[in-house]
């Protein structure tokens, strides 16, 4: 046997090149199939992960009123009534001017794409070759296809809107449930919230190994907490200020736009380009396709351009925040995997995340990606050099 085969021989930590190989691949296999579960449960796992998301939030009233006196069960209950009861609200009273926008927006779609085909011809034209009048032997030119009837025409066009409408039903009923699911799911780790906690601290045997874990919960639920609090606010001031603007430019139904921009910007990155698209097509069907159109996305990214490069830095501070490049890669994550709700709750789940790298030393380095810039790193010229020991001195 060599010197190398001896030492791993008689090393108990000595790990083959082969075991490395086989381990590695195991954590590859269990990933695949870790997220081929998340995806295929997805309608399982996002009611628990959307009612624990808001429990972080919302755990602080409870315990609260459970001070003042109140039981768990009530606190619970009377906090998920007054959620429920402003999102009913809100609901009902913008229920009808998106209906009325989604009515219209097909036709515009139809005139924004004839638009955009007339101007491709102008700037890519058809140079396809055309046949000489004058040429004796031309082949005749091809009979025009006859057009289905009309009845034909009718009764595809009656499929394909049952098609449609079955499909906007299942999504409404699927929706549905999964919202019931959430609430329901919601008030019960309301009011178990105190005991769900200990009772999981108390399993754990090891006293060091309690106060991390009770000191991880804690921290990633004042920090979920402060940020979705946070982020509510700035949301809304976002809102306002897009429905005055809309206002101002005298697009119809502005108190809708401010809703739909504080929803959406909600979902980092993707949420703003997507309102930015829709009050594109809100400008269209509004001012026709004229310069003016392209007034309410101007004054929306305007106002998100304020918010993200300055409120938002200021109110969040150095404490919560992320790196750029880990919320995006999340979002896309969970936006891949469940969807709208995947991706509202992708920033929450980064930031439990780090909180529980932040309790083991295996984990310093993903804490450190999480981070992002917020220490300043060492450049690489002082990483190569080699350091003397004192006696070298």
């Amino acid at each position: 046997m060599t010197s190398d085969e001896l030492r791993g021989a008689n090393d108990p930590t000595h790990t083959s090149p082969a075991g490395v190989s086989v381990r590695w691949a195991v954590v590859g296999l269990f990933g695949l199939a870790l997220i081929w579960l998340l995806h295929w449960a997805q309608p399982l796992l996002l009611p628990v992960a959307m009612a624990i998301a808001f429990t972080f939030v919302l755990a602080a009233p409870v315990r609260r009123l459970r001070r003042l006196g109140v039981p768990a069960s009530v606190g619970a209950g009377l906090v998920v009534a007054a959620l429920l009861g402003a999102l009913t609200l809100m609901a009902t009273s913008l229920a009808a001017p998106a209906a009325d926008w989604v009515e219209r927006a097909p036709a515009t779609i139809r005139q924004m794409a004839d638009a955009a085909a007339r101007l491709r011809e102008v700037v890519v034209p058809d140079r396809s070759p055309t046949p000489r009048s004058g040429k004796r032997n031309a082949a005749p030119a091809p009979a025009p296809a006859t057009a289905p009837p009309a009845d034909a025409i009718s009764e595809r066009i009656a499929t394909e809107g049952v098609t449609i409408t079955r499909a906007v039903l299942d999504r409404f009923l699927s929706f549905g449930l999964s919202a019931a699911a959430t609430l329901i799911l919601l008030y019960f780790l309301l009011a178990s919230e105190h005991w769900l906690v200990s009772r999981t601290v108390e399993a754990v045997p090891r006293r060091r190994a309690r106060a991390l874990l009770l000191g991880g919960v804690r921290q990633a639920e004042r920090e979920i907490g402060v940020f979705l609090g946070t982020m509510s606010l700035v949301n809304a001031g976002l809102g306002l200020a897009t429905a005055f603007g809309m206002h101002a430019l005298n697009l119809p139904n502005p108190v809708l736009w401010g809703a739909v921009t504080a929803l959406f910007n909600f979902i980092p990155y993707f949420g703003p380009l997507m309102v930015t698209m829709l009050l594109t097509l809100a400008g269209g069907m509004t001012f026709g396709l004229e310069v003016a159109m392209l007034g309410p996305p101007a004054v929306f990214l305007l106002l998100h351009a304020i918010e993200s490069n300055f409120v938002t830095p200021w109110l969040i501070g150095r404490r919560l925040r992320l790196s750029p490049l880990s919320v995006f890669l999340s979002v896309m994550l969970w936006g891949w995997l469940w969807g709208i709700g995947g991706a509202l709750i992708a920033v929450p789940l980064l930031l439990a995340l780090r909180s529980a790298c932040k309790r083991s030393r295996k984990f310093e380095l993903l804490c450190a990606y999480l981070e992002g810039g917020l220490m300043p790193s060492p450049s690489l010229a002082s990483l190569l050099q080699v350091k003397r020991s004192p006696v070298h001195r």
